[in-house]
């Protein structure tokens, strides 16, 4: 049986559960729709959404559903990022159990 390592098993095994997406940034045209764009091209749900502007900052938090993703969560970040940069706001991932244990009390 062949071995496989983290990154590549990452890559190959389909995304599933949920995942907790913010956005924080100053306020401007195309926000949502550039991040909606790369959640559609991977294929990943958004389930909720909750956006605020405050004065010229923007917020928002969605939760996404990973479980239809073609792409590995890896690169599903790595093309959030790249967004972010393009629209001039910070871009977070976590996968929702992660967000969970850091938020426990």
């Amino acid at each position: 049986m062949p071995m496989t390592t983290t990154a590549s098993a990452d890559r190959a095994d389909p995304l599933s559960g949920r995942a907790i997406l913010t956005i924080i940034g100053s306020d401007r045209v195309g926000i949502i729709a550039g991040i909606a764009n790369v959640l559609v091209e991977a294929n990943v749900n958004i389930l909720d959404i909750s956006q605020s502007v405050i004065r010229e900052f923007f917020t928002m938090i969605m939760m996404v559903d990973l479980a239809g993703s073609t792409i590995s969560f890896h690169d599903l970040r790595e093309k959030l990022d790249k967004k972010g940069v393009e629209l001039g706001v910070r871009v977070e991932i976590q996968r929702e159990e992660i967000f969970t244990a850091m938020h426990r009390i």
